[in-house]
């Protein structure tokens, strides 16, 4: 049965560590997953998870740490001493080590791995913090199980034994040359099948997937999800293994991208948490505010100059949030649907089809909404068959501009090395909202005459 996480539960825990009942606290979490100790961390006050964290074996820790927030790892980490740490670090892969590592100061990070137990899990969380976080190398972990392709069978099971010892899940078995460089990969049931004498070079598959250490995270994600990958290894500009992407790390990237890019659809301009300080999410937010305070003083401008023929036809007012709202809103749709295509490789065909596709949408949706809008502003605002021609003209043309701006915007963006992510949201609703308008008056000036 799943562990559910009770008040009951929780109530009991707190006392036992106010009480400083290690023996009673390792005893209650005999067999629990770290997942479950991760969910009680996130309940518990900083101290209290740092006296849980301290009570519990590493190896249960290390891995629920890796599941919290990093707001609440940071906090415990915090609270922890160097030699505290680098036990914990020892416990886990490499990749997750080096993630933890980066999130410490400079002095804890240089104490933390002098204290860490074996010297070669040292030297690989060192050579993988060089990297940036959001390439191949920076999401790839040293474990893995490779076999040189001279050796024999035999030899090669004897091997991977040993190796096997400090990877937790083998993905795949890579073949190198003596030099390092990955050659291709082995299947294990050709190796369990081929007589122990045999060659690896002799029974090994040449064609492997790989990414090169430099290699943009979505890119990496892009292959493995295209060619249903668990594992891909890393090579260097030699063609050096230099290690292993696994699939949990992959989804991992892609949540966490995926949460920037909805922040930033949001009007939220950098990676923020609910219970940051006031003061940093004020400098996250306040851009697009700003951004979103002009676009309405430009609107209130359009609308001052047309002051005049509004006092001849006040109830054109009447529909200026109905123009706004509509704009926003379908540039909003077209570029959510261009930025989900740029993210997953699924925007295909060129920029002329697209502009042909798009614009029959938004011509469909826009002759339907008109109908409406001519019909209601008619006969349920008493406009005359001249004001409501001007307004349901205006929202044909509304729409088609704030979709084409909509699903152009992204694009030329992504092409130009920005993230596209960037055009949704108040960047392309305020933008709509203030040619929406200026559109709007010019149409019915042109219509009414004044």
């Amino acid at each position: 049965m799943a562990f559910q996480l009770s008040t009951e539960f929780l109530e009991d825990l707190e006392q036992l560590i106010a009480q400083k009942k290690r023996k009673a606290i390792r005893k209650r979490f005999e067999g629990f997953h770290f997942a479950d100790v991760a969910e009680i961390l996130e309940a518990l006050d900083s101290d209290q998870a740092t006296y849980l964290i301290k009570s519990l074996q590493s190896d249960l820790t290390s891995e629920a740490l890796m599941e919290v927030d990093e707001d609440v790892r940071e906090k415990i980490l915090s609270r922890l001493s160097p030699i505290e740490i680098a036990r914990e670090l020892d416990e886990l892969d490499t990749d997750d080590a080096a993630d933890v590592v980066l999130e410490l100061d400079a002095e804890t990070q240089r104490k933390v791995i002098d204290r860490l137990e074996d010297d070669d899990h040292a030297a690989d969380i060192i050579d993988l913090i060089k990297y940036d976080e959001d390439t191949a190398g920076g999401l790839m972990a040293k474990e893995l199980v490779k076999v040189k392709e001279t050796w024999t069978t035999a030899g090669c099971l004897r091997e991977m034994r040993r190796q096997a010892k400090n990877v937790t899940r083998v993905h795949s078995i890579y073949v190198v040359d003596k030099e390092g460089r990955l050659k291709g990969r082995l299947s294990l049931k050709d190796l369990l099948t081929a007589p122990e004498k045999a060659r690896i070079s002799d029974i090994y598959i040449p064609k492997v997937d790989s990414v090169h250490v430099k290699t943009e995270g979505e890119e990496v994600a892009r292959i493995m999800q295209k060619y249903d990958l668990e594992a891909i290894p890393v090579i260097d500009d030699h063609g050096f293994l230099l290690g292993r992407i696994t699939i949990d790390d992959i989804v991992d990237f892609i949540r966490d991208e995926a949460e920037k890019d909805y922040q930033m659809a949001a009007g939220i301009s950098s990676d923020v948490e609910a219970d940051d300080s006031v003061g940093k999410l004020t400098k996250a937010r306040l851009p697009w505010l700003l951004i979103g305070m002009f676009g309405g003083i430009g609107a209130a401008s359009i609308i001052s100059g047309f002051s005049a023929s509004l006092l001849e036809w006040p109830r054109l007012f009447l529909f200026v949030p109905l123009i706004q709202a509509t704009a926003g809103n379908v540039g909003v749709q077209s570029s959510a649907i261009v930025v989900q295509g740029l993210a997953n490789d699924s925007l295909k065909g060129n920029m002329i089809s697209r502009l042909l596709k798009e614009t029959l949408l938004a011509l469909i949706n826009g002759l339907s909404i008109a109908l409406l809008v001519l019909v209601l502003s008619h006969f349920f605002f008493e406009t005359s068959y001249l004001e409501s021609l001007s307004i349901s003209l205006a929202v044909v043309v509304v729409i088609l501009i704030a979709a084409l701006v909509g699903t152009f915007v992204p694009i030329l963006l992504d092409k130009n090395g920005v993230d596209p992510a960037v055009a949704t949201g108040p960047f392309i609703t305020t933008s709509n909202d203030v040619f929406g308008i200026l559109i709007y008056f010019l149409i019915a000036q042109a219509i009414l005459g004044f």
